[in-house]
């Protein structure tokens, strides 16, 4: 290829993927466009709340979850991280809807090009493991692809901020091994013990030792999606187990933290905002030739600077709040510039939607809607409120008392468990059930919203006796096989 030639694809390549990223930033549950091509940086759930495992009081857990509706069995390449991308967790402790701590992870497949002799030949297999793998988490002796990955806390901004790394806090080694997708039952017997084998100890730097978690879990979120987008294809007021999850059989990839509240918080408030990212580099250009050797030059060469793809904090806010027309912007965005977004929420669309869907509801009828502002955009006053910036953020107030799994409401604050969400959110907060109740006015008077003490739903139940009790608290993934 000569060098004409080359500068002439990679600015074509350039310019292609300016325009793209321009036009389809996305995240959560392909509720956005292009992201349907991304889905290794399409972030679907992020989680926030104060650890109610025993014995783990004063710690926050932190759950980033990407790749949504993943099917177990589909190999052979499974589920891998984008070694070329950027997956953040951002916290802002001090009101200012800017990031003061970011959580960076960084990914590496290390192919191993295992071969058999196949009739005097060397032959590299194409499959991704020749033997059983497990259950510690160096037995990957039979593994075609070990995925690795580094972990950098940011102190300010995350371009520019103070960068340490991460250790694991046991060996002091920097890289960290992620277990492999659930294959199935033959390649890994026991994956339950072979993924717990990968829950590291950490050492946080200028703080108090953490616990990490990055892998494959049963996606934890429960929505009867399909019904729910074609038009509310179900009783908005029946039973709130009459449906079913239709993510169910689904798994998801975690990054999963659990960090000491005092690390996380600033010096005037318990309080904190979080949310996260994936970012890509600006520039990518296909190669037409990649070499053979996994050392070299791969299948793209990718350059420029991180451009954010994805972002998320709380549920659902882009899929039924945010109009068509700014998804994909709203995701290429910051909470410090979230109030081009306000209207969305001061004057939002779904109720009156319900309400032409549903004639025996009615929608709120005050506007702005400033019940919608204290839970999307600043917290609730006397619960988790932050200042000055109205942004999107998850916000949690370190200090509130966590809740054991047992004595857990999955309605969270609006039934009087102020543990849960908008509180932070737990894995058995029926968030979805939350928020109808909440943009259908459930926090209004009667006289402003008639419906607000309607029980809606989506029918597809969840609580926290669907999750583990102990970090990570997301259940182990579905294998490949058996499958039903």
């Amino acid at each position: 290829m000569t060098i004409g030639r080359t500068v002439i694809i990679f600015a074509l390549g350039a310019i292609a993927l300016i325009l793209t990223v321009a036009l389809v930033q996305a995240s959560s549950h392909r509720e956005a466009p292009f992201i349907t091509e991304m889905p290794k940086v399409d972030g679907t759930d992020f989680y926030m709340f104060n650890s109610y495992e025993q014995g783990r009081t004063g710690f926050v857990t932190l759950v980033a979850n990407y790749q949504p509706l993943q099917d177990a069995y589909g190999g052979p390449n499974y589920f891998f991280l984008d070694p070329d991308a950027l997956y953040e967790i951002h916290i802002d402790n001090n009101g200012d809807a800017a990031e003061d701590i970011t959580f960076q992870f960084r990914f590496q497949n290390a192919i191993q090009d295992l071969p058999l002799n196949i009739g005097g030949q060397q032959v590299n297999v194409p499959i991704i493991n020749i033997g059983t793998i497990g259950p510690g988490r160096t037995d990957t002796g039979n593994l075609n692809i070990i995925e690795t990955y580094t972990v950098t806390i940011v102190r300010g901004d995350r371009r520019s901020g103070t960068s340490q790394a991460m250790t694991n806090t046991d060996t002091s080694a920097s890289t960290f091994i992620k277990p492999v997708d659930n294959i199935g039952n033959k390649s890994i017997a026991e994956y339950a013990t072979y993924a717990a084998n990968h829950i590291y100890n950490v050492t946080i730097p200028d703080c108090e030792p953490g616990r990490m978690f990055v892998g494959q879990r049963d996606d934890p979120f429960v929505v009867n999606l399909g019904e729910v987008f074609d038009l509310i294809n179900i009783n908005p007021v029946g039973a709130p187990d009459a449906e079913s999850d239709i993510i169910a059989n689904k798994n998801i990839t975690s990054f999963i933290l659990e960090v000491p509240a005092s690390c996380l918080t600033g010096s005037q408030s318990t309080v904190i905002g979080g949310w996260t990212t994936a970012s890509l580099r600006q520039a990518r250009v296909l190669n037409p030739t990649p070499s053979s050797d996994p050392m070299e030059q791969g299948a793209a060469v990718e350059g420029g600077a991180w451009t954010q793809v994805s972002r998320l904090a709380n549920p659902l806010v882009n899929e039924v709040v945010i109009g068509l027309s700014d998804k994909d912007r709203f995701n290429a965005s910051e909470p410090v510039d979230d109030a081009q977004f306000a209207v969305y929420v001061t004057n939002p669309t779904l109720p009156a939607i319900i309400q032409t869907l549903f004639p025996v509801t009615t929608a709120p009828t005050t506007f702005p809607r400033t019940d919608l502002i204290q839970v999307f955009l600043s917290g609730v006053p006397s619960l988790n409120m932050t200042t000055p910036a109205l942004a999107e953020m998850m916000r949690l107030d370190t200090s509130t008392a966590p809740v054991v799994a047992a004595s857990q409401n999955n309605l969270g604050v609006i039934a009087g468990d102020n543990a849960g969400y908008p509180n932070g959110r737990r894995p058995g907060d029926d968030v979805v059930d939350i928020s109808l109740r909440v943009v259908m006015g459930v926090l209004l008077s009667p006289a402003e919203a008639p419906s607000r003490d309607l029980p809606f739903t989506d029918g597809a139940l969840v609580d926290a006796s669907m999750f583990d009790e102990t970090f990570p608290y997301l259940r182990t993934p579905l294998p490949g096989s058996p499958t039903p």
